[in-house]
């Protein structure tokens, strides 16, 4: 089953109105620097020393270890990148209800780098920082068996 994309704002009322879960799929570190509010952390790649970014291996271990195949999730990285890998990934293990807010987190880039779409942030919508507790990906992978 193919995804859906849709904006930040649908994104956000799906979570208000239809409970769905917003799983942040940029780094921890980017994670605890501003995300969505009410976000947890699923990384689904991991910066490796002196080697830059690698997919992360457990990702997909760690969404089923939190998440049922019916969870209503939507997916969300930076720029929306990530996030459509992310949601491949997760359709592809059969996950139901899978949705990519496009734009990410900043929003998405054109040719010039300016920003052709705005993101979660630059559209205004709640926002929270700091180091996560239980929505941490520390927590999921933990609770996960990882």
């Amino acid at each position: 089953m193919a995804h859906r994309k849709v904006s930040p704002q649908e994104a956000h009322d799906l979570m208000r109105s239809e409970s769905y879960i917003y799983v942040d799929v940029r780094t921890e570190a980017e994670f605890a620097a501003d995300r969505p509010e009410g976000a947890v952390n699923i990384p689904v790649a991991v910066q490796q020393p002196g080697m830059g970014m690698a997919a992360n291996e457990d990702f997909l271990d760690v969404v089923i270890g939190n998440f049922e195949l019916d969870s209503r999730i939507i997916v969300g990285c930076k720029a929306g990148g990530r996030s459509d890998r992310a949601a491949q990934i997760l359709d592809s293990a059969g996950f139901a209800n899978v949705v990519d807010q496009q734009a990410g987190f900043e929003g998405s880039r054109d040719a010039n780098g300016a920003i052709a779409e705005p993101g979660w942030k630059p559209t205004g919508l709640p926002t929270e920082n700091g180091e996560p507790d239980s929505t941490g990906y520390k927590t999921l992978a933990t609770n996960a068996g990882k």
